[in-house]
């Protein structure tokens, strides 16, 4: 549905974002203050998108009346030939007031989660995007079912329908993976049924599954979370390392047939919509959205395998630096130094970032001004805040972001991340008609993830201190090595037990954990003890029921560091090609726009550019560790 399909993606990837920002930590409750304690000019202004609940109120009547009048046009859009044009300038109209209605709500609601009257805001505005979305079910196959020539024509004899040139094309790129309007009914229908084993794996594994106590070096008990799992394995306290990590796996082996059956039902569902839709495989019918080909895919994999040695030699580091005699699974996490004093005030911050985006040139920069200082932010933490970060773009507004700052490194980066997200949004929003306004995903975290190499090369340029570059400089190849490295053995394992499936063979526990044990062997190589507790570690990751979704992160960091390369080295030239990637939005394939930009991403040269930084960045640390 095309009202869902516009609006929710907005949504989706603010939600998305949050991981990005996982530095934007909450503090105690004691600390934090209610919402009317936090400055005037810190807070974000909602009143740019509505002056008051009356303005929302009458868009919101508007817009339900809009939706007889939509459905009005059912089975008529041939004829007369300007009800095509009509029809879509409607649903366009629809999509923008419903943008700016559930964004004020949902907003609203995330200043303060305790307000309740926004929690019904945003329900009523749910409630009534699902209405928009039904009312216009019927465009995209009643246009399908057009014969070419009369849609050729009616194109042609229209100009208000040139801006619908690209949204034309590539539906007529998927048509012959549209079916019959009662076959595409009954594979709608299907829907619910067929996300049991997600939701199933969901609350297994977030609502069921308890974890059991573990004890530290000192001896003191403490209690085990999938959150509190995260700073436990980072620990220098090694005992609590270990005891948590046998203990989380362990848990999870306790399930692994469970897990398997979920897993092989959600492969099993994907391989069933790809063939009804006439798809070789699931992997092609993941990437025809955006027109990716699976070559893409392939090649990341290839050039990762091709690049392990680095990988390799920093667990080698690891061990040394550590002191360790076997460094294992549970060791990986450790930071190689302690983590360097960083405190930033957020003005002090914002000047860093002004500094470090000095490559994407004057325009870029006012912009950003303009951004931090007229309402765009929600700089700190309150009480019923929403927490992590993200950005939000209002289509006829401007974009907004969510903080919670707390004055770390990480915070820092955090704000040029999403500022990222929100300066791509307020581009492609003032160049781009609605239609073309929303940028895929393939793109999204581009923008925001080369704000965050600019900065932190600017501050490995420009800090002085020893142990704050060496804290850098660990912070950089984690990045990678989580991100690139990481998410490739998680896409290489995706496209393993696909191809197993699809040959018609039933994933169970045993195949999943032998998959998984020879991938860790392969890319963290021989200097570590892959602990058998591991095999087990694909049963705790969600992305899995994403089909070939986190290929992106990988594609995404690796476009963003060679355009950062681009923008430190070329100047001028590189500026004009990053802002026209900003500016085009959705108007093409997002492969298309990011080679005028300067990076192909069906060429390993990106990739091997990221691979590269990693080798360079390793080298630097060690160098750096030999003067201690």
């Amino acid at each position: 549905m095309y009202i869902m399909a516009r609006l929710f993606p907005l949504v989706i990837g603010a939600m998305l974002f949050n991981a990005s920002s996982a530095g934007a930590s909450a503090g105690s409750a004691s600390q934090v203050p209610p919402r009317d304690q936090i400055p005037a000019e810190s807070q974000w202004h909602l009143t740019d998108i509505y002056a008051n609940e009356g303005a929302w109120q009458a868009d919101f009547d508007k817009l339900r009346g809009y939706l007889p009048l939509m459905s009005s046009y059912k089975g008529k859009l041939a004829e007369p030939p300007h009800n095509l044009a009509e029809c879509l300038e409607l649903r366009d109209k629809i999509g923008v007031i419903g943008g700016k209605l559930y964004a004020y709500a949902r907003l609203h609601r995330d200043e303060n989660a305790a307000v309740t009257k926004y929690q019904a805001l945003t329900g009523k505005m749910e409630s009534l995007l699902t209405e928009a979305g039904t009312a216009s079910a019927f465009i995209e196959p009643e246009i399908l079912a057009m014969p070419d020539a009369d849609l050729a024509k009616i194109r042609k004899n229209d100009p208000a329908l040139n801006e619908y040139s690209f949204y034309f094309d590539n539906l007529e790129r998927q048509k012959k993976h549209v079916l019959s309007p009662a076959e595409e009914e009954l594979l709608s229908l299907s829907g619910e049924a067929t996300q049991t084993p997600e939701n199933v794996f969901n609350m297994l594994s977030h609502a069921d599954m308890t974890f059991p106590d573990v004890t530290d070096a000192k001896g003191n008990k403490l209690a085990l979370s999938e959150g509190l799992y995260h700073s436990y394995i980072m620990s220098p306290d090694r005992t609590l390392r270990e005891q948590s990590f046998k203990a989380l796996f362990g848990t999870y082996n306790s399930y692994r047939n469970t897990f398997a059956a979920t897993l092989n039902g959600s492969v099993k569902k994907n391989i069933f919509y790809a063939r009804a839709r006439k798809y070789d495989s699931v992997l092609g019918s993941s990437l025809a959205g955006d027109n990716i080909s699976p070559e893409v895919y392939d090649n990341l994999i290839t050039t990762v395998d091709n690049n392990l040695g680095p990988l390799q030699r920093y667990v080698a580091l690891k061990k040394k630096v550590l002191g360790l005699s076997n460094i294992h699974m549970y060791d990986l996490y450790t930071p190689l130094v302690p983590s360097a004093t960083m405190k930033f005030e957020y003005p002090e911050g914002l000047k860093l970032i002004h500094s470090a985006l000095a490559p994407l040139g004057p325009e870029y920069a006012l912009i950003l001004d303009k951004g931090l200082s007229s309402g765009w932010v929600d700089v700190y933490e309150n009480k019923g805040k929403q927490t992590g970060a993200y950005s939000w773009g209002v289509y006829s507004v401007h974009p907004y972001v969510l903080l919670n700052f707390h004055g770390q490194y990480d915070d820092v980066s955090t704000v040029a991340h999403e500022m990222g997200h929100a300066i791509h949004s307020y581009y492609s929003f003032s160049n781009q008609p609605y239609i073309n306004s929303n940028y895929a995903t393939f793109a999204a975290e581009v923008a925001s993830t080369t704000n965050e190499v600019l900065l932190i090369d600017y501050m490995l340029k420009t800090t002085t201190d020893k142990q704050q570059k060496l804290f850098l400089l660990n912070q950089y190849l984690e990045n990678i090595r989580g991100t690139v490295y990481r998410q490739t053995m998680f896409a290489e394992f995706e496209k393993m037990i696909y191809a197993k499936s699809e040959q018609g063979e039933t994933l169970t526990a045993d195949s999943l954990d032998a998959m998984w044990h020879d991938l860790n062997v392969k890319y963290y190589g021989p200097n570590i003890t892959i602990d058998k507790e591991i095999d087990v570690e694909w049963a705790r990751i969600p992305h899995f029921y994403w089909d070939f979704y986190v290929y992106q992160y990988v594609t995404g960091y690796s476009a963003a560091t060679a355009l950062a390369d681009q923008l430190q080295t070329q100047g001028l030239p590189s500026q004009e090609r990053y802002l026209g990637f900003l500016k085009s939005g959705g108007s093409d394939y997002p492969i298309n726009i990011l080679k005028k930009a300067g990076v192909d991403m069906s060429s390993p040269a990106p990739i091997e550019v990221t691979l590269k930084k990693f080798s360079s960045l390793l080298d630097q640390l060690e160098s750096l560790l030999k003067q201690q």
